[in-house]
C-alpha cells in the first residue's frame, strides 16, 4: 500500500467505520459515510472529465464539505487548490487562472464573485456550489448535495506516492504561489510527526496504520480536534485536520466564520475535544477573555478534556501562554515554527515549565545559514536564514525562478529557505527573529519587527501591535508601531516608547505610535503589514 492521504484514510475507514470522522453543527458523519461521500465526489470529478493531476479549487469556509471534497480529489489523484474566501474578483481570478483550475467547489454565498470571473476562466469544466443560503448565482453550477446523491462511489484505485499535493501561500510577501510536495513524503511526514502526539510509533508499512488506529480509538485515546483557524490555510488544515485524521480522529469545524471564543468553548465542552488549533495571541487572547467571563458569570466552561493546544504561523508570547496554562492547567501547548514551505522547530510549554517567546527546539533537519552559505554556530550571536530540511517541497507551481531562490542544495542536502531569520542559542535552540523581507533598516541597524511588536504588546494597556518601517530622510526607515489599546486603556505614545526603550536597545524602539481600533490581520491571525503601513501613512 502506498503512503498517500487517500489510501491511508480508506484503510482507516475500513477499520473504524462506525466512529465519527467529521462534525459541523448538527451534522455528524461516520468514517464510513465520510469515505463514501468522498468516493462519490471522486466520481463526480471523473465524470466531468478530470483525471490525475487535475486541479480542483476549494473556495469554501470551514465545514464537512471542505474535507469531503478534498478527500474525493485525493481519491482520484487530483490536486486540491486552497482559495482564500476573502478574495474578491481579481484575486480569485488570479489564483484560479494561475493554478490551472479545472473544477471549483464554492459556498453559494461567494457565488456573486465566482459569477463575475467565470467567463475569464476557460479551463473550468465543473462548478459545484455548497448551499449556504444564496444558491443559483452562477450559471451552470450544480448542487453539491445533488451530485453526491447522483453518483455511485468511485471504485478504489492504486495511487502513486509521486502524486502532487499543493498548498497556496497566503500571499503576505507577494502574489500567492502554489507550493508543491510529493504526496508520499507529505503523508509520511504527518504520520511521523503526528503519531507520537498520541503515543503511537509510526509503522514501517502504511498498511499497518489501520490496525494501530483501531487500537488507539478503542482505548479511548483518539483525537477530537477543533481547528479554529481556516482550513484554507496550512495551520488549520495540516495541524487541525490532517494529523488527527491520519490517526483516525474526529475533526469538528466551527460554524462561525471568524473566531467566536464562546462558540469554540461550548463546542469543546460538548464534543469533549482533546485538541484545538489556534494562531498565536490573536486567537488565545479572546479565548482567555471568554474563559474569565464565564467564570465571573458563574457558568465556567469545562475544559478538562483538552490535552493539547497547537499554534503556528505567528509568534505566541510567553505571557499569553502562561495565562492559558493558568486556566487550562493540564494542557500541553505546542508552538510550531513553520510555513507553507516547511517545518523548522517546535516549542512545548506545560504548567511548571516556563514558556518562551520565539525560542524553538529545532528539528534535526533544520539548519541556519548566513547569506554567504556558512552554517551559524550555536552561541555565536550571528543571525542567518533558517533552512528546513527533511520533506522539502518540489518547488513552486509554474515559478522555476522563485523555486531556485527558495529551495537550495548545500553540501549535498536540499533545504527550503522560507525567509525566516534566526540566531542559534548556545543550547542549539532557534531564536526566531522574523521574516527577512520585513526587516527594517534604520540608521544602519537592522530591526526585526516581531521583536519590537512583542515589546510593545508587553506594555500595560496595549492589546495588539504590528511594526513597520516608513521612509525617513534621517534614518532611511523609521520604526513605526501600529497599535490597538486594551479596553478602557488610555496609554499614550510617550509611555509606550519609553517602556520599549526599557526592554530593547534604543534604536529598536518605535519613533512613532499610531493608535488604531483594530490591528489588520487575516482570518488565520497572520499580520497584514501592507494594510498596517497604509494605516500609518494615512494617520
Amino acid at each position: 500500500m502506498e503512503m498517500h492521504f487517500a489510501s491511508v484514510w480508506e484503510v482507516i475507514a475500513d477499520e473504524i467505520g462506525d466512529q465519527t470522522a467529521v462534525v459541523h453543527g448538527a451534522t455528524r458523519r461516520s468514517w464510513t459515510e465520510f469515505d463514501q461521500r468522498a468516493a462519490r465526489m471522486a466520481a463526480v470529478y471523473v465524470a466531468a472529465g478530470l483525471g490525475p493531476d487535475s486541479k480542483i479549487a476549494q473556495y469554501l469556509y470551514n465545514g464537512n464539505e471542505y474535507l469531503e471534497a478534498q478527500f474525493g480529489a485525493f481519491k482520484m489523484r487530483g490536486v486540491t487548490i486552497n482559495v482564500n474566501y476573502r478574495y474578491l474578483d481579481e484575486e480569485l481570478w488570479y489564483l484560479l487562472d494561475n493554478s490551472d483550475a479545472e473544477a471549483l467547489v464554492f459556498h453559494s454565498s461567494l457565488g456573486d464573485r465566482v459569477a463575475r470571473v467565470v467567463e475569464r476562466l476557460p479551463k473550468l469544466k465543473l462548478l459545484i456550489e455548497v448551499d449556504d443560503g444564496t444558491p443559483g448565482q452562477v450559471s451552470g453550477a450544480v448542487s453539491y448535495e445533488d451530485v453526491i446523491a447522483g453518483h455511485d462511489p468511485m471504485p478504489r484505485i492504486s495511487r502513486s506516492e509521486d502524486d502532487i499535493y499543493m498548498l497556496y501561500t497566503g500571499g503576505t510577501t507577494g502574489m500567492p504561489k502554489g507550493v508543491m510536495y510529493a504526496m508520499g513524503g507529505m503523508t509520511e511526514g504527518f504520520v511521523t510527526g503526528g503519531f507520537p502526539m498520541v503515543g503511537l510509533t509510526p509503522p514501517d508499512d502504511p498498511a499497518d496504520i489501520g490496525k494501530l488506529v483501531k487500537e488507539l480509538v478503542e482505548s479511548g485515546n483518539g483525537f477530537i480536534s477543533i481547528p479554529c483557524a481556516p482550513l484554507m490555510h496550512g495551520t488549520g488544515l495540516w495541524l487541525g485536520a490532517f494529523i488527527p485524521q491520519l490517526a483516525g480522529g474526529t475533526v469538528v469545524t466551527l460554524q462561525s466564520r471568524s473566531l467566536d471564543a464562546d462558540e469554540l468553548l461550548c463546542t469543546l465542552q460538548t464534543e469533549r475535544a482533546t485538541n484545538i488549533t489556534i494562531v498565536g495571541d490573536s486567537f488565545a487572547k479572546p479565548i482567555i477573555r471568554a474563559l474569565d467571563a464565564a467564570i465571573e458569570a458563574g457558568t465556567p466552561y469545562d475544559t478538562s478534556s483538552i490535552k493539547m493546544i497547537i499554534s503556528s504561523g505567528v509568534m505566541w508570547t510567553a505571557e499569553v501562554k502562561e495565562q492559558l496554562l493558568d486556566r487550562i492547567e493540564q494542557a500541553v501547548l505546542l508552538d510550531a515554527m513553520g510555513s507553507t514551505e516547511g517545518s523548522m522547530g517546535t516549542s512545548i510549554s506545560m504548567k511548571g515549565l516556563p514558556p518562551a517567546t520565539a525560542k524553538f527546539s529545532q528539528m534535526p533537519t533544520t539548519k541556519v545559514f548566513t547569506e554567504d552559505g556558512r552554517q551559524v554556530l550555536p552561541g555565536s550571536d550571528e543571525a542567518g536564514l533558517v533552512a528546513a530540511g527533511g520533506n522539502v517541497p518540489i518547488g513552486y507551481f509554474k515559478d522555476p525562478e522563485k523555486s531556485a531562490r527558495t529551495f537550495k542544495v548545500i553540501d549535498g542536502v536540499r533545504y527550503s529557505f522560507p525567509g525566516d531569520m534566526a540566531k542559534v542559542a548556545a543550547d542549539g535552540s532557534l531564536i526566531l527573529l522574523g521574516r527577512g523581507s520585513q526587516v527594517i533598516n534604520s540608521g544602519g541597524e537592522k530591526v526585526f519587527p516581531e521583536e519590537v511588536e512583542e515589546a510593545v504588546k508587553r506594555v500595560e494597556g496595549i492589546h495588539d501591535c504590528l511594526v513597520i518601517g516608513l521612509d525617513d530622510d534621517k534614518f532611511g526607515q523609521s520604526v513605526t508601531a501600529v497599535a490597538s489599546r486594551a479596553a478602557g486603556s488610555t496609554v499614550d505614545e510617550a509611555t509606550v516608547i519609553a517602556d520599549v526603550k526599557g526592554q530593547l536597545a534604543g534604536f529598536k524602539a518605535p519613533k512613532r505610535i499610531v493608535f488604531v481600533t483594530e490591528i489588520p490581520r487575516a482570518p488565520n491571525g497572520k499580520a497584514d503589514y501592507k494594510a498596517a503601513k497604509q494605516l500609518a501613512l494615512d494617520a
